[in-house]
């Protein structure tokens, strides 16, 4: 798309249309009025936020191929917003969660990551075209981003888009699958969430511990939330962005050390200054959850790191050609045999170890939809349940881009074969 043929090429003005956009979802995602809560019913506001931007790219209102809006956003923002959704992380609270919910929340990021490489496999064997394409086109490349969306989310996902590098056109595409196939799913939770009990006597599972559980997060947000001073939020601010420019540092000297020094590590990416960036800033945000500094989230560290993955998440949209999107549809073919290995997976352990459905259905939300899901199906169980969602999502956002990153490397391997 030629810039002379924007309406809009100043980056500055973009910005403000893109802020102007959120505002606009998530005022009227919060509005009471019957016609907004209806709509919102059925479309999911994390959608719009990529789409809006999307359609404005596709009329040619903007340009994200011309924008530098998304490269701010993925080497400033993005690290930021990791390390605020790490710090808040309570190791010994999620401890006293017990070992199901745990074992429920890791088996959800186990089956994802070797979902991704079966589907991808086992579509193939039946449509070897899927092995078609070329460089930033290879199809693996863009299935790795819903890999790191569905352990982590948003921020994980375009972790994964930059270390291996899908193109754009690819990546939107893997944004419609990532989206119908993700709320699907939840549809079909929310729908077992109000009456679990059928699928707890299936399971053999013994629901006494929800409740213990359900007064037991209660009792630690109210201990932590406050009203954030203007001191607070500086604080938050400045460690976030002070971690991204420690990470910026230290991935300047790796990033090249291994390139001139390992070359044949370079398939593991090792090369990339980005894939450093995440991985110390996701790094530091773990450590830093051992100190005072976890007691943020009371002050809305969390809620600062969405604000930045959501800015994020609109300049990723700018870029989508949406003409593009349905060109493939085995891709959605590949979506939903990925996420039926992860309920197979999710269903045989939670049998064995008699999981009540809560903490299948929390467990895999947390992986699958993240933060801005996790607490919607959790609450749909009991609203005072919702923080278990946020915390199990939150441990996401810390091993999403671990895993996703593992979970690419085994189908770049099968791409290979």
């Amino acid at each position: 798309m030629e810039e002379s043929t924007l309406l809009i090429g100043n980056d500055a003005v973009v910005f403000g249309l893109l802020m102007a956009t959120l505002a606009f979802v998530f005022a009227t995602s919060a509005s009471k009025k019957p016609f907004w809560v209806k709509f919102y019913t059925y479309i999911p506001t994390v959608l719009l936020c990529y789409f809006i931007p999307a359609v404005f790219n596709s009329l040619g209102l903007i340009s994200g191929e011309s924008s530098g809006l998304y490269k701010v956003s993925s080497r400033y923002l993005l690290p930021a917003s990791l390390v605020l959704f790490t710090i808040s992380i309570d190791l010994k609270g999620i401890l006293k969660l017990g070992p199901k919910a745990l074992t429920m929340f890791l088996a959800g990021s186990i089956g994802i990551m070797i979902g991704g490489p079966l589907a991808l496999l086992t579509v193939g064997t039946l449509f070897p075209d899927v092995y078609s394409g070329t460089g930033s086109d290879e199809l693996w490349r863009g299935l790795s981003t819903i890999a790191g969306s569905w352990i982590g989310g948003g921020a994980n996902q375009t972790a994964m888009l930059e270390v291996f590098g899908a193109s754009p056109t690819l990546f939107g595409q893997m944004i419609a699958v990532d989206v119908l196939v993700a709320n699907l799913w939840m549809a079909f939770l929310l729908y077992w969430a109000a009456k679990p009990e059928k699928l707890d006597k299936l399971l053999k599972a013994d629901t006494s511990a929800i409740y213990e559980l359900r007064d037991r997060i209660a009792k630690h947000r109210e201990g932590i939330m406050k009203i954030p001073s203007l001191g607070d939020t500086m604080l938050i601010l400045g460690i976030g962005f002070g971690v991204t420019g420690f990470s910026h540092l230290c991935a300047d000297f790796l990033a090249p050390w291994f390139e001139n020094n390992y070359p044949q590590l370079n398939q593991y990416s090792l090369n990339s200054a980005f894939f450093w960036i995440v991985v110390i800033a996701t790094t530091a945000g773990l450590l830093l959850s051992f100190t005072k500094a976890r007691d943020l989230e009371g002050a809305g560290a969390s809620r600062m790191g969405s604000v930045l993955l959501y800015v994020l998440v609109a300049t990723i949209g700018m870029q989508m050609d949406l003409g593009a999107v349905l060109d493939n549809p085995i891709f959605f073919l590949i979506g939903i045999v990925w996420m039926i290995f992860h309920i197979l997976i999710m269903s045989l352990v939670a049998y064995l170890i008699k999981a009540p459905f809560f903490y299948v259905a929390v467990g895999s939300q947390a992986n699958v939809g993240g933060a801005a899901s996790a607490p919607i199906v959790a609450s749909a169980f009991d609203p005072s349940l919702a923080p278990v969602g946020v915390l199990l999502a939150v441990l996401g956002y810390a091993v999403g881009t671990y895993g996703a990153y593992l979970a690419g490397l085994m189908m770049q391997a099968i791409w290979a074969m």
